[in-house]
Formats: C-alpha cells, structure tokens, sequence
C-alpha cells in the first residue's frame, strides 16, 4: 500500500509541477535594446518631477514677481488677512498660468508632443523643453545680475543666449523677480501711505491723538481701492510688463 502511494506520489510532482509552470508567468530579464527608460524608472522620474514641482513653479515661471506685488497690494490697503493667503496664492497661479501660456504651448509642441510619438528620446525632450524656459527668463533677467553669477561661477563670458550656464541663470532670474517686485509694491505704497499722513496729520490737529489713524484710514483706503479699481490697473499693469519685455526681446 505505502509503495503505490509513493509511486502514485512520483507521478503527481511532475504533473503538478507542469501545471504550475502552466500558471505562473515567464519572467526574462534583458539587458540592452530599448533606449527608452523602464516603466519603473519613468515612475521614479515623474514623482520626482512632482516633488520639485513647487521649486520649478518658483524659479522658472513668474510666480514671484505676481504674488509678491499682490502681497503687497493687500499691506498698502491695510487688510492684513483679507483677501486670505489662499485667494492670494490661487490668483497668482491662474496669472502666472496666463503669462506663462505661449511658453507652455510652444514646450508642449516642440517637447511633449513629439515624446509622445516616440520622434525623440527623453534627454532631446528635456533640453528642447528647457529652451522655451530659458528664453523667458533671459527677457526678465537684468545683465548685471547675470554677470554677477556668471562671474562667480567661474565660467566663461557667453557668447549668446544658448551659452548661458542654468546655474547661473535661475539665481540671477530669481534676483531680477525680486527687485521688480519691490520696485512695484514701492509704487503701490505711496497713495496709500500719503492716505495715511493725511488722516494722521488731521486727527493731529483736531486732538484726537489717542484715536489710531488705522481706524479712519482703513475705510478711505477700502474706498480708494474700489473707486480706482486697483486690482485691475495692478493686473494689466504686471500682464503689460511681461508683454513689453517679450516683443522687445522680439
């Protein structure tokens, strides 16, 4: 009895072990061949991509410049928390997607859409989707500032728009987008700062010296703001700036 178990025992193995081998899938490694990245690595890259999303978001587009001038829009009014920090950030997004949009679309036809019919390979998309980028930060960057980094970079003098080193570049952009941003938030600053002395200078004189001049400036302020439609004349003022600085590098 115990050897017809063992030899019906034997003839089961090999056929249980066909039937796994039937269900289990064939796993085969290759190395070389496709120039494309794995699945795995392109995973890696885009949640990379994602996680440097908001640092690209910063130093490669005109978010700076816009939430920066906005910020200081609602500090010359006096509102310190109105509009809330939210309203302030998702307006300066949808600005900067607008600002943004002709060098978005001219990345997405010479970049992305030509990736995505295999017509180039993944560093031939990076670097024709840098270029646009490039030449958008070129047009805001002051030459002075540009120097400044190149200088310190070691590098030598370039000699066009193509041999500037991104190194040097992103900081320089970055300086540039905070010197015009103060420049702008100076100007909006001075009617409602004259506002102020003028409220202050009347409680003066009237002995109201204990009565913070916040208190009656603030609704002449709200009234200004309204009555000259700051928020639009600031919008088509920042759209007009970066307008100009395209057609003149045009």
């Amino acid at each position: 009895m115990s050897r017809a178990v063992a030899a019906g025992a034997l003839v089961a193995v090999p056929s249980l072990a066909h039937a796994a081998g039937a269900l289990l899938p064939g796993v085969s490694v290759q190395i070389g061949g496709d120039q494309r990245a794995a699945t795995s690595v392109q995973i890696v890259a885009l949640l990379t991509l994602l996680s440097l999303a908001p640092a690209i978001l910063i130093t490669l587009t005109a978010f700076v410049r816009i939430v920066i001038v906005l910020s200081f829009l609602r500090q010359a009014v006096g509102t310190q928390n109105m509009p809330p920090n939210q309203v302030v950030v998702s307006l300066a997004l949808f600005l900067t997607f607008f600002v943004m949009l002709p060098t978005l679309r001219e990345i997405n036809e010479h970049a992305l859409v030509p990736y995505q019919h295999d017509e180039i390979d993944d560093g031939e998309a990076l670097k024709r989707a840098y270029e646009p980028l490039r030449a958008f930060m070129l047009r805001q960057t002051r030459e002075k500032d540009l120097a400044l980094f190149v200088a310190a970079s070691g590098a030598a003098r370039p000699a066009g728009p193509t041999d500037v080193p991104p190194q040097a570049l992103l900081p320089a952009f970055l300086i540039s987008e905070l010197k015009t941003a103060f420049q702008m938030g100076f100007l909006i600053y001075i009617p409602f700062l004259i506002l102020d002395m003028v409220v202050a200078s009347v409680l003066t004189s009237m002995g109201m010296i204990t009565l913070p001049p916040v208190l009656i400036s603030l609704p002449f302020k709200l009234m200004l703001f309204v009555l000259l439609d700051c928020l639009y004349g600031l919008t088509a003022l920042l759209m007009l700036r970066f307008r100009e600085d395209a057609v003149l590098q045009t």
